[in-house]
């Protein structure tokens, strides 16, 4: 049987014009940029994205073991806490029933003529139980070591010392991560967007920080870093570089009384990263901006660190933020459903380099502009003369040579 081969048809594709064709490369791109995830080096709830990996050197975690079971997480930092003690437990109880055995102890029960080393130990069970109540100082009464069995007496003062080394470690590895400040970070809350516009004539980077809790956060401060890749003039490429923002260090403004809401400002001046990024600009950047608060806990007098980030897609050009509190009667009242709103204003799109620029055009004086106009003038015409001038010599010399042309040939 004949079998059908179906020919190939190849089906060419318009050919577009070049700005047609970027067009929609650009279009490809940013639909492309807007369907991948943004990679966050700090998420929004405070952890940082970071694993470690390929960590040879792991004898380093057990030289402060203590650091290391605090921060472990809850169910293994638990397990370990039971197997701890159950193993200690175990092993003295194991050593007690050993020396009941080579004493013979275990041979002679029920007889009343025989001093065991431990009375009314019958078994592995009943020392085990021994060694919980010796470790534990529990003392029901019925199981007591008795004087004649000097091994017991140093095994007793060996599970003493060892068993207040464990319940010290243990306790206080538990109190530790009990009493950890992380949780006071959750009523230490950030504004979802951070808002871009006019503040004082200036252009202004602004968040908002906010605190649930009646006792505040105790010597108060805010950070903020620029997280952007970037590459040097020698061509080294520096993967997540960081860049400090000023928010107010060398005026002070970063030391907060956090009582009530406050509004976090940077101000784009030439020495911002944002110097040069207009509204358009913004939108094609891949950065995130990291805000960290930190302060002691008023209750335990512990440092607490609240951290968040706001990548380029969450921050607004051309908004500000709702007002949350108002006077009531007697007090001030924080509306904490407006915490987050935020409202759009006239804002110029352009960077805040061109602003700058055009404030300076706008507030120049006019008598400087007249003089300036003035030399000027007097500068082109200056110009001008000398041009004449130049213009008349440069003549009078061509018809001095044309004169001696005509004598010489005269004499000829």
């Amino acid at each position: 049987m004949e079998q059908d081969v179906e020919s190939p048809i190849t089906i060419r594709q318009p050919k577009l014009p070049r700005q047609a064709r970027e067009d929609f490369y650009n279009q490809g791109v940013d639909k492309e940029r807007a369907k991948r995830k943004i990679q966050r080096y700090v998420r929004k709830d405070g952890k940082c994205n970071v694993h470690n990996g390929n960590v040879r050197e792991t004898y380093r975690y057990f030289t402060d073991i203590f650091t290391t079971l605090v921060d472990l997480k809850w169910r293994f930092n638990l397990f370990i806490f039971v197997l701890v003690y159950t193993v200690t437990w175990l092993f003295f109880g194991m050593i007690w029933w050993l020396i009941a055995y080579i004493r013979g102890d275990l041979e002679h029960i029920g007889d009343n003529q025989w001093t065991p080393c431990v009375n009314n130990l019958n078994g592995f069970v009943s020392a085990f139980l021994f060694s919980i109540e010796t470790e534990t100082t529990i003392g029901y009464g019925y199981r007591v070591i008795t004087d004649k069995c000097p091994e017991g007496i140093v095994l007793l003062l060996v599970q003493s010392v060892l068993g207040s080394i464990v319940n010290a470690f243990m306790v206080g590895c538990m109190f530790v991560k009990i009493s950890q400040p992380k949780k006071r970070a959750e009523t230490l809350v950030f504004s979802t967007h951070a808002v871009i516009s006019i503040r004082d004539g200036k252009l202004c980077l602004m968040f908002r920080v906010g605190d649930l809790r009646n006792s505040h956060i105790v010597e108060a401060s805010i950070k903020a870093k620029l997280i952007k890749s970037k590459q040097t003039k020698e061509g080294e490429f520096i993967p997540l570089n960081q860049t400090d923002l000023n928010v107010g260090y060398d005026t002070g403004d970063d030391r907060l009384f956090l009582v009530s809401p406050l509004i976090i400002c940077h101000e784009i001046n030439e020495h911002s990263p944002f110097w040069d990024i207009s509204k358009s600009h913004l939108a094609k950047e891949e950065l995130e901006i990291v805000v960290i608060l930190e302060g002691m806990v008023e209750a335990t007098g512990m440092t607490c660190q609240a951290r968040s980030s706001y990548v380029a897609s969450e921050i607004q050009w051309g908004y500000r933020f709702s007002p949350v509190l108002t006077l009531e009667d007697g007090f001030y009242e924080v509306d904490y459903n407006s915490f987050h709103e935020t409202y759009e204003t006239n804002t110029p799109p352009c960077s805040a380099r061109e602003l700058a620029e055009m404030t300076t055009r706008a507030e120049m004086p006019v008598s400087w502009s007249i003089t300036s106009k003035l030399n000027e003038q007097a500068e082109l015409e200056t110009e001008e003369q000398e041009e004449k001038r130049s213009h008349s010599h440069r003549d009078q010399t061509e018809q001095n040579g044309d004169v001696a042309n005509v004598e010489s040939e005269s004499k000829v």
